[in-house]
């Protein structure tokens, strides 16, 4: 079975326990939390090591998370490790944010422009995004700066892009100036 259709199903189940509980907001922070970690190289390597002992993995999560994290989260996290499946854990976290965003009617859409902008342009691309219907109820934008766009900016969402950028305009001309040279 591939690895997205197993964190998928890991993911699924650990968001409708969560429901089920009524307990879905706790354990999308604790769920955020171990994304957190997961940043750090060391823990991430760990999970995915087959040659670290499940006792070793098991007491590792309680040290780093126990107490800070809900029952239900680290019940989970342990009956994953227990089960030999903890090198899934990254992808299941991920998963687990995405299903929670459709769940919640959330678009995440990253606006990558030439420079810093303004609230007030982001709230306008906002207003724009909502009103489109190409996105759902909620839009989380993060921003990025990238200072190779020369101008403009770019729209990435569920697999979409949409480049406003100037750089991407100049690399259309050109190109378009060379197919009619070689024409």
């Amino acid at each position: 079975m591939s690895v997205t259709r197993v964190a998928s199903r890991y993911a699924k189940s650990l968001l409708e326990l969560a429901i089920d509980q009524k307990n879905l907001e706790r354990v999308k922070e604790d769920v955020d939390g171990f994304i957190t970690a997961l940043k750090s190289r060391d823990f991430y390597l760990m999970l995915k090591s087959p040659i670290i002992h499940t006792s070793k993995k098991q007491s590792i999560l309680d040290v780093l998370f126990k107490g800070k994290f809900d029952a239900l989260t680290l019940a989970f996290l342990h009956v994953l490790v227990r089960k030999g499946r903890e090198m899934y854990l990254p992808e299941m976290a991920y998963e687990f944010q995405t299903q929670y965003k459709a769940l919640k009617g959330i678009t995440t859409v990253r606006i990558i422009t030439a420079s810093p902008v303004s609230t007030a342009f982001l709230e306008e691309v906002k207003a724009k995004l909502a009103e489109s219907k190409v996105t759902r109820k909620h839009i989380e934008l993060i921003p990025e700066v990238n200072p190779e766009l020369i101008g403009g900016f770019i729209l990435e969402f569920d697999d979409k892009m949409y480049d406003a950028s100037v750089h991407h305009q100049l690399e259309t001309m050109r190109k378009q100036l060379i197919n009619k040279q070689v024409a």
